[in-house]
């Protein structure tokens, strides 16, 4: 079990796998690149495990095909776009600093991974969709190719002219805001969940449709910090900013213009450090074995069925959440996987037990 918990931190940790590392005297510069800066330490950081190779789908994908058929109304199509993002990929990772605002601004080094990830339909109704991201990942070793690393990545829910939304505040917390009539009209919503379904952000936006492409753009929206900086930053607090998904015929991109703010403990705003662009791009492939995530959806969906549905009734009785960030030295996924991990292995599931068991641990972490 301690073996199991600590393969799940070394990959939330570095959730990705890496390309070949950059050495230290190749210049590489790209788009958004600070070419004044070529010392070795400012080369990309990101995961640290080489990845097996993986072939990309040259065909469109279904869900494009379905996007595209004639006769769908707007709404009909926003559903399909949503859905399209369904299925294999291989997963880049992409965010760098653009401009520093903050007196003695010094340029984090961009952040650049990769992994492989199957994104499952939880549900799909006629005014709500839930995806689910499952990693499964293959790890070049010297004895070949290692055993799959499946792990329960974030979940999007996306709900149609949502009447309120999860907002994030600051320090952790989240209130329950009633949305206009002007402001849900004709629009979705799109709730994110960390590994564990604790809450992460949700932004409300609108679904365009082109012959080439189908775009969602949010408004603006405030999130806690990522996995890839809270480990390793604690100079801003809140990341503001805006996201779009894109959905195209080779798969799907999701765009991130964010500002890293600074709050204090009240809640207000006093600088701004910098301004980051991230890109992450969902390339449809073929030919890698995602039926150990299947596995997993099967022997753990019981479960984290009762999660979510737990969450639910947490989130739709109190107007205001704060979340501790650790109990006893343990993030909430902690506990969570264990258990997970044990109807993983095989134990059969015993509902009145897991139910008290996730009421339990999550209240422990609600202040």
């Amino acid at each position: 079990m301690k073996n199991y918990i600590l393969i799940f931190l070394l990959i939330l940790t570095f959730p990705c796998l890496a390309n070949e590392e950059i050495k230290c005297d190749q210049i590489d510069y790209y788009a958004f690149s600070w070419p004044l800066i070529d010392r070795c330490d400012n080369k990309p950081r990101g995961g640290s495990s080489q990845g097996v190779d993986v072939k990309n789908d040259p065909a469109p994908h279904s869900g494009w095909l379905a996007l595209n058929k004639d006769g769908l109304n707007k709404k009909e199509k926003d559903r399909l776009a949503i859905l399209a993002m369904a299925g294999p990929y291989r997963v880049d990772f992409n965010f760098i600093e653009t401009v520093g605002f903050s007196e003695h601004f010094q340029r984090d080094r961009p952040y650049h991974s990769w992994g492989t990830e199957y994104i499952y339909v939880l549900s799909d109704q006629e005014n709500f969709i839930s995806l689910q991201h499952i990693m499964v990942m293959y790890f070049k070793t010297a004895e070949g190719v290692s055993e799959p690393m499946v792990m329960k990545h974030w979940r999007q829910d996306w709900t149609y002219e949502d009447s309120s939304l999860l907002t994030y505040d600051h320090h952790n917390q989240w209130y329950n805001t009633e949305t206009s009539k002007e402001q849900r009209q004709g629009r979705w919503s799109q709730a994110v969940f960390q590994v564990d379904d604790s809450p992460r952000y949700e932004a409300m936006g609108e679904w365009q449709h082109f012959p080439s492409y189908s775009t969602w753009i949010s408004d603006k929206t405030n999130r806690p910090l990522p996995r890839r900086e809270y480990s390793v930053r604690d100079d801003y607090q809140v990341l503001s900013g805006y996201n779009r998904h894109t959905i195209n015929r080779f798969g799907w991109v999701q765009e991130e213009e964010n500002w890293k703010q600074q709050i204090n403990s009240d809640g207000e705003l006093t600088g701004t450090v910098a301004k980051e662009e991230g890109i992450g791009r969902y390339q449809r492939i073929i030919g890698t074995d995602f039926s150990p995530g299947d596995q997993y959806m099967k022997r753990t969906g019981l479960f984290w069925t009762d999660v979510r549905n737990i969450w639910k009734q947490i989130i739709s009785k109190n107007k205001h959440i704060k979340l501790l960030k650790k109990v006893d030295g343990q993030p909430l996924f902690m506990p969570m996987f264990a258990y997970a991990s044990k109807l993983d292995g095989g134990e059969d599931y015993d509902p009145k037990d897991a139910r008290r068991f996730i009421s339990e641990t999550i209240n422990k972490y609600i202040k």
